[in-house]
């Protein structure tokens, strides 16, 4: 199943088979690449090892059953591969830095694009697997003093069209969204809202805001039930703080005691305005930082030194 491997390269699981990062490629015809038909996951290491490994596997296996992809292998032997994996890679890193794990399965070869190539099409699902540095130069600022959203004119792709549960990649939405919310500011990211005016999630995170005490979160018709809003759960749970779902507005979020962001590679993120709007005191609120310490607690590390420290080695190499 493998091959020969420099081992001073990182790895890359491509199609039943481990290959170095530069040899790793797709043709220009799969199906990922001309309809964007991909499913996906965002996995990252504590202390080099993958967190919540097997929901992220449980949720994969789930899109891909949704979605009729058959992988050849189960999630166990998927979940063995990718471990092995990370420990190939991390073996390049400094003892300090983390990595991001991606994995994606797209529908195969596309053979209407294939041209000449069309009888050595491959239509079964392209399996890949690559690892990536967390750039923690990217959050730092913002895990100290928080993020500012900005609500666009895109809308969320509703759920009539497919299920947010399902974690794709026919993320155009989210790409033009923030476009929109840079224009505002250029550090900005967009919280997206539904047909109807709900606040949904971000491109890349869910949103909760905190009500008299209680965490609450968007529905679930028309967001992703992320593996970091579900640990922001369990540590609510764990610290006695009430934690609601239901629709809002953005009304209910810019008047809010705080909101947060919740997403793999930084774990938590405070938001201290939308449209301009300062929310609460403008700086991380109370239950933020008491989620903050809980999940640095679970994890062994302190979860918003690791991402200022990590920036300034970063920094500091460039």
């Amino acid at each position: 199943m493998e091959q020969s491997l420099d081992r001073r390269e990182p790895q890359v699981f491509l199609n039943g088979r481990m290959v170095p990062a530069s040899q790793a490629h797709l043709a220009v015809y799969d199906a990922g690449v001309v309809l964007g038909a991909t499913v996906t996951e965002l996995v990252r290491t504590f202390r080099h090892e993958p967190f919540r490994l097997d929901d992220h596997l449980r949720r994969l296996a789930q899109s891909l059953h949704f979605v009729g992809f058959d992988i050849g292998m189960s999630m166990e032997e998927l979940g063995h591969t990718v471990r092995s994996l990370v420990a190939n890679n991390v073996a390049l890193l400094t003892p300090e830095d983390e990595l991001g794990l991606v994995i994606f399965v797209t529908a195969g070869e596309y053979p209407t694009y294939a041209g000449g190539a069309a009888g050595s099409v491959r239509t079964t699902p392209t399996v890949c697997a690559h690892t990536f540095p967390l750039p923690f130069e990217l959050w730092a600022a913002k895990v100290q003093s928080g993020v500012h959203l900005v609500t666009p004119s895109i809308r969320h792709v509703p759920p009539q069209c497919y299920d947010p549960k399902m974690k794709c990649r026919s993320r155009m939405h989210y790409y033009l969204a923030d476009q929109q919310a840079r224009l505002v500011d250029r550090d900005a990211s967009a919280l997206l809202l539904d047909l109807d005016g709900n606040v949904t999630e971000t491109g890349a995170a869910n949103f909760l805001m905190v009500e008299d005490g209680t965490i609450v979160s968007p529905s679930l018709r028309n967001t992703l039930p992320g593996v970091s809003r579900a640990t922001v759960i369990e540590l609510a749970a764990k610290l006695g703080i009430p934690f609601a779902v239901r629709d809002f507005q953005v009304f209910d979020a810019v008047n809010a005691d705080e909101a947060f962001l919740a997403s793999t590679p930084y774990c938590l993120m405070s938001v201290t305005r939308i449209n301009g709007t300062q929310i609460g005191t403008g700086k991380p609120g109370l239950i933020y930082q008491r989620l903050a310490q809980a999940w640095s607690e679970r994890v062994g590390l302190d979860i918003v030194r690791q991402v200022v420290d990590g920036a300034k080695r970063r920094t500091a190499k460039s």
